[in-house]
Order: structure tokens, then sequence, then C-alpha cells
């Protein structure tokens, strides 16, 4: 059998084992999600790149040392090792992660992807993704991260709540008052965040 077909529990398994190439195909089939998720929230491609290769650091470690038990989703487990290596990082620098206007990444919560855009439509779509991050920044910290694991980490609200250590129902709270506040404040900003 193919270790792309094998589940991520049978990868560490073989990897815990003693097959060093598990933790490749694991880190190939998760590298694109917890990049993400570290890049939207630090919004800097450098630091994102070498907080990155910390949590596979962190995580190959932590396999040997067999402190991985099985009790949620592999990745969800991935992607709190990188949180926290992102508060510390925050801690250790005491500053908050602002947007440089240099990214160019633009990947708005439920934006289309267009095929053939024009120049303004681009310029444009690069502004919204500007103003959410900005606004994003203006959340209370509980809202601001769950909008984050579920709009850019992709996760589902059980593996929110099993991150941040709260129940769904108040992994679900924190999403609606934070789409609340986020409506509010363009509201109040009278912002369009439309593409033409």
């Amino acid at each position: 059998m193919s270790k792309n077909q094998l589940s991520d529990q049978e990868l560490v398994m073989q990897f815990v084992s003693g097959d060093q190439t598990a933790v490749e195909h694991l880190i190939k089939r998760h590298k694109r999600r917890v990049f993400t998720y570290i890049k939207l929230v630090v919004k800097d491609s450098q630091l994102a790149e070498d907080i990155f290769q910390d949590t596979f650091v962190k995580v190959i470690k932590s396999l040997q040392k067999g402190k991985y038990q099985e009790k949620g989703i592999f990745v969800s487990w991935v992607i709190r090792i990188a949180h926290n290596l992102i508060i510390d990082y925050f801690r250790k620098s005491k500053h908050l992660p602002t947007y440089n206007g240099i990214e160019n990444d633009t990947d708005v919560f439920n934006s289309k992807k267009f095929s053939e855009e024009t120049i303004e439509q681009t310029i444009i779509r690069e502004q919204i993704a500007q103003d959410i991050r900005n606004l994003l920044c203006e959340l209370p910290e509980e809202q601001r991260e769950v909008i984050l694991l579920r709009h850019y980490g992709d996760l589902s609200f059980k593996e929110i709540a099993e991150q941040t250590e709260v129940s769904i129902n108040t992994a679900l709270g924190r999403m609606r008052y934070g789409l609340i506040n986020l409506r509010r404040l363009i509201e109040q900003k009278n912002m369009s965040l439309t593409v033409l």
C-alpha cells in the first residue's frame, strides 16, 4: 500500500516504529494548511517559514518521545503546536502582528477565484484582503482566533474547540460574535468589501 493511502495515525505509527519517510509524507500532506495558518497570523513570509520549520521539529521530537496521543485529528495537534510557537514568539518580541502592505496573499473568506481578472479587480481584491486583515486585528483575541482557525485554517468547530480548549458551543458563540463585530466595524467604517 502506498504511503499516500495511509491515514495520519498509520503514518505516525510507522514513524514511531522507525520509518523516517513516514513523517515526510505527513509534512507534505499538511504543509499548505499549517503554513497558511501561520502566515495569516504572523503576516510575514520569512517568519512564517521559520515558525513552520520549528513546528515540525517540535512535532518530530514529540512523536519520538511518545507525547502524541490519538485524542483528535493529527493536523489539529500540529496547528496547536504552531499556535503555541506563534504566541511564544510574540511574547518574546512583545509586539502584535500587523499587516505591512507587502504581502500579496489575497484569500478572502468566501471570495470567488476569477480565471481572468482586470487589473482594477485585482487591486480591489488585494485592498479587500488588507481591509479584512486590519478589521480582524480590531476583534477581541478569542473571536479573531476562531475566525482564523475556521476560515483560514479550515478547521471544523470540533477541531477549534479542541484547539482552544473550550466547548463547541463556546467556539460557535465566539465565531458568531466575531462575525457580528466584523459587520459592525464594516458599517461603522462605511466600507465596501465587494469585487466589481
